[in-house]
């Protein structure tokens, strides 16, 4: 029986250091002795032993790693009340020094951004803001060239066909027009008809054959010179254009023509009813046949192209994507405070079609200064602009709620003194054999 006590005995023993290890001291900071110094006298002084001794029990949240430097994520107020600090962005944004920096650096690369972007248009000497590269922009313009004649493929007309070479006669014109206007040596590209790629046809035979085409409709050519326009019909709604020359002359600025350069000009005439033609980005020209059944005279077509190459003179297309981009990041920020439906309909009324109008009305007056540089009328255009609104049907409220100005207001913009008689000085220069500078 004594080995049973004694064994029973040691398992105590053992269980009861064992339990002494893990259990925690009532008061945390009285240190336990260490195992060499366990039966010390209890009279020796406390200050020797705590010299020689190990602690033996510990803080466990000391020794627990997850809970180290915990009070690093919160703080204590005056009430003894824990908070919360707040982790990630926002507090570094707590930092003032921290939020300058920021707004300092992003305003500092919107001001570049925007001051490096900065054309001025031909003309009109509109500064434009217009983040589109000048690559990429006729990278576009080719694709969707490139889109329209596998659209239509089947339904363009031949490059020897009458219309197709009266129009590309007329668009000669008027690039010829525009090379004169640039003031630059440079070489031009001859305009090539896209279907083919065959030059241009002889100019004898080309004249010849929009000679007897027009046989017909020479009457329709003929201006009234002083029945159509007069002084005293001027409407004085193009304010911001002779604002926005005058100051381009007294700053001394330079229009922006090198997205013009190097361009390979082709033009296509598509037999389709639909009243409509364009110029891409890139010089690409489309006509509809549907157009030129209603438009027979070459003044008349002429102006027309005008105005289109006018929409790729001043580079609206570029403009318009720059414009949409900024409008939709205000959008975004209306969002939060609007409905959706009130702000694309303010945003539309207010921005977006004002300017749409506004950009017609600046290649009306770009392609006007073409049409007389290339020797053609311009005492024509507000005809063509108030018969284009009776073919398309004008509305009253299309000043408004349109892309694009009524034809009767085009017409009576047009038809004012400040932008008629420039071209008209310009149309005559040019019948007198002195139109070499061109206008831009």
């Amino acid at each position: 029986m004594a080995w049973y006590r004694r064994s029973q005995r040691l398992i105590f023993d053992s269980f009861r250091s064992y339990t002494s290890k893990i259990s925690q001291p009532r008061n945390p900071n009285i240190q336990s002795l260490s195992r060499t110094n366990f039966h010390t006298s209890p009279f020796k002084p406390a200050s020797k032993i705590s010299q020689i001794s190990q602690p033996i029990f510990t803080n466990p949240l000391k020794q627990n790693p997850f809970l180290d430097g915990a009070k690093r994520f919160y703080y204590v107020d005056r009430n003894q009340i824990r908070h919360f600090k707040p982790r990630g962005y926002r507090r570094w944004f707590q930092n003032p020094r921290n939020a300058f920096v920021v707004v300092l650096v992003v305003s500092g690369f919107v001001i570049t951004l925007y001051f490096g972007n900065l054309e001025t248009v031909p003309y009109t000497k509109r500064t434009h803001f217009v983040i589109l590269s000048r690559t990429l922009e006729k990278e576009l313009g080719e694709k969707q060239f490139k889109q329209i004649k596998a659209q239509f493929k089947g339904k363009i007309l031949p490059p020897l066909h009458p219309e197709s070479i009266r129009v590309q006669r007329i668009s000669q014109d008027i690039i010829e027009a525009l090379q004169r206007g640039l003031s630059k040596e440079q070489v031009w590209s001859d305009i090539r008809y896209a279907p083919e790629i065959n030059s241009f046809p002889n100019e004898s035979n080309a004249h010849g054959t929009v000679r007897a085409l027009s046989d017909k409709i020479v009457e329709e050519e003929k201006w009234d010179n002083e029945d159509k326009w007069h002084k005293e019909d001027e409407i004085l709604d193009d304010q911001w254009v002779q604002k926005s020359r005058k100051e381009g002359r007294e700053k001394g600025v330079a229009s922006q023509t090198g997205h013009l350069e190097g361009l390979k000009w082709e033009v296509i005439v598509v037999n389709e009813p639909m009243i409509n033609a364009f110029c891409l980005p890139g010089g690409k020209i489309v006509v509809f046949t549907g157009l030129l059944n209603h438009f027979r005279a070459d003044a008349e077509v002429a102006t027309i192209i005008g105005h289109e190459v006018g929409h790729a003179v001043a580079r609206h297309s570029a403009e318009q994507i720059s414009k949409n981009l900024w409008l939709t990041i205000l959008q975004l920020i209306l969002y939060q405070f609007f409905m959706p439906d009130i702000v694309n309909t303010m945003s539309n009324l207010f921005l977006r079609l004002p300017f749409s109008r506004r950009m017609e009305m600046e290649a009306d007056y770009i392609g006007l200064l073409l049409v007389a540089s290339a020797g053609y009328d311009p005492r024509v255009a507000p005809q063509v602009y108030e018969k284009l609104g009776k073919v398309v049907g004008d509305s009253a409220l299309q000043d408004y709620l349109a892309t694009h100005p009524s034809g009767k207001k085009r017409a009576q913009l047009l038809a004012q003194a400040k932008v008629m008689e420039e071209a008209f000085d310009l149309y005559r220069e040019v019948q007198a054999g002195r139109g070499i500078e061109g206008f831009l």
